[in-house]
């Protein structure tokens, strides 16, 4: 570890802020819950992946990059996919169905993690590789007393938890609730077969039609696991029966972590699954909890490609998201971003200058120093950046210095690294004018495909030749500079891509409908659909977004 520091982190469990000190220094683990790979990502979903990529920078810096295991799954076992395969892919069988959701969902995720600046995780195991050591969980929480078998479920009684002996927690202790708050609190599955509200589940048999596996506990037939058994199944399968860090939302602390934690430290009889619980808080956006009912929901990808008129750098989307402490709520605002998104820019501008000139000799060691310092105090992201930006802020004869140590903080961090600085140009908001010039920049074009900027008639002139020497179609409207499809291609791309969506739509295809629509706004193409109003057919027409 770095000499002199000292990381202190927030402990959910014990409600304390300690010294973190890992079971092996040689090999610091942490997990934390992942996706369900069933659709998008929304922008909540975004801030625990930044929170503990943050943290697991911080980590690999304290303890070398190769003594840290930082393990994220992905829940590929759901009824929420199962939904959406037999809606998506009707005339498939179940299983094809959900292996095209899930992965097609898994690669939209990746590209939405890579373009917040994430890391990615050192191990990234999959539900439905982790069924046998499910399986085997279950079995021993059945031996020792803690699980029960009805009506080809088996359960798990937190009754008999609180009941042991020895060392095990309360259940309760995570959440700090009683069983009956929990009760009281929760929207609890009421079932004949159960013996106790609270009992959950652990294996459930699977339905006609739905994906199953061999049933553990000697149960004839096929069945597949709960949802909570996912999580204690892969931890143990990839850290053992007890680990550093567990992570996650503030969501998931009831029922999903209060049931991990109830889970393992039962199979194992220990006192503790992992020695520090971090819970990232709430995100609100424009003052509300987001919701698809009030019309307020927002994916990562809409933030990236056009949000309110307006698409953002995932670069925007991080320096937004870190600029408030992980535990405190997080109000997702258009003012917030474009604060965000143009303080990047500035950044960019000052870096991509002084790299023409030369950079001077400084570490990433001693660059990062004061952040590490201010990360080191429970991950304090808006310490660190208010640093960084003081220590910018002081111009003068070491002005090189400075913005030297700027460009390597913020790589660092995550947040900007020096080929993306080069994309951003002074006023083309996103465009460098030295790399269009030549427009032979592959990196540049394929980044940077929509852009905003204040429309100046010159500078967009010069922007278009460069644009069109590699065959790239150009628009201005309303301020907005825009690059579109393949001159060539033009509107019978468009239109060929339009109608290719109406026949998925007529044939109920929505993913290849989603993922048509998503090509075409990529592209700065708005769809309009309505119905002809003589024949009732749908119909859509387009226009480039405004």
């Amino acid at each position: 570890m770095t000499r002199g520091t000292t990381l202190r982190l927030y402990n959910t469990l014990t409600r304390t802020k300690d010294t973190f000190e890992p079971i092996d220094a040689a090999d610091v683990r942490m997990y934390v819950c992942g996706p369900t790979v069933y659709d998008y990502a929304h922008i909540g979903n975004a801030r625990p992946v930044i929170v503990f990529d943050v943290l697991f920078r911080l980590l690999r810096h304290l303890y070398g990059a190769d003594h840290v295991r930082y393990v994220r799954n992905i829940t590929d076992v759901d009824d929420k996919i199962n939904d959406r395969a037999a809606r998506d892919f009707p005339d498939l069988p179940l299983n094809d169905a959900i292996r095209r959701v899930t992965e097609s969902t898994a690669a939209q995720f990746h590209a939405d993690v890579k373009a917040l600046g994430c890391l990615p995780p050192t191990v990234e195991p999959r539900a439905t590789e982790h069924i046998a050591k499910m399986r085997e969980m279950i079995e021993l929480l059945k031996e020792r007393g803690f699980a029960y078998e009805a009506e080809g479920h088996v359960l798990f009684s937190p009754a008999a938890m609180n009941a042991a002996n020895g060392a095990l927690p309360r259940y309760g202790a995570l959440a700090n609730r009683s069983l009956d708050e929990m009760i009281a609190g929760a929207r609890v599955d009421v079932a004949p077969y159960k013996k106790d509200a609270t009992d959950f589940v652990l294996w459930k048999p699977s339905k006609e039609g739905e994906p199953g596996w061999p049933s553990p506990c000697g149960i004839a037939g096929l069945g597949r696991p709960g949802w909570h058994i996912e999580c204690s199944a892969m931890s143990w399968a990839h850290f053992g029966e007890v680990f550093d860090i567990h992570g996650g939302g503030i969501d998931l602390v009831f029922p999903h972590h209060e049931n991990e934690l109830a889970q393992s430290t039962c199979a194992f009889g220990q006192g503790v699954m992992a020695n520090v619980w971090m819970h990232n808080g709430f995100l609100q956006v424009e003052g509300q909890k987001m919701s698809k009912s009030l019309g307020n929901f927002v994916t990562i990808r809409e933030l990236l490609t056009g949000w309110k008129g307006r698409a953002f750098s995932g670069s925007a989307l991080r320096l937004s998201m870190l600029q408030s402490h992980y535990r405190q709520p997080i109000d997702w605002t258009q003012d917030r971003l474009q604060s965000a998104q143009a303080e990047i820019e500035n950044w960019a501008v000052e870096i991509a200058g002084y790299q023409k000139s030369g950079w001077p000799s400084v570490s990433v060691q001693e660059a990062v120093e004061p952040l590490v310092y201010a990360l080191s105090d429970d991950l304090n992201t808006p310490a660190a950046l208010a640093r960084m930006r003081s220590d910018f802020a002081d111009a003068g004869t070491l002005r090189a210095l400075r913005v030297r140590k700027l460009a390597l903080q913020l790589e660092w961090l995550g947040i900007l690294d020096e080929r993306q600085a080069n994309i951003y140009g002074s006023s083309l908001g996103g465009w460098n004018l030295q790399a269009l010039d030549l427009a032979k920049n592959k990196d540049l074009i394929d980044t940077a495909q929509v852009a905003m900027c204040n429309q100046d008639e010159v500078l967009f002139k010069l922007v278009q030749e460069g644009l069109q020497e590699r065959g790239i179609e150009a628009a201005a409207r309303d301020g907005k500079f825009l690059t579109l499809s393949k001159a060539e291609e033009g509107d019978d791309r468009v239109a060929s891509l339009i109608t290719a969506r109406l026949e998925a739509r007529r044939s109920k295809n929505f993913a290849e409908s989603d993922r048509i629509r998503d090509e075409l706004a990529a592209m700065g193409i708005l769809l309009k659909d309505a119905k002809d109003p003589v024949t009732g057919e749908p119909v859509t027409t387009w226009d480039v977004k405004r």
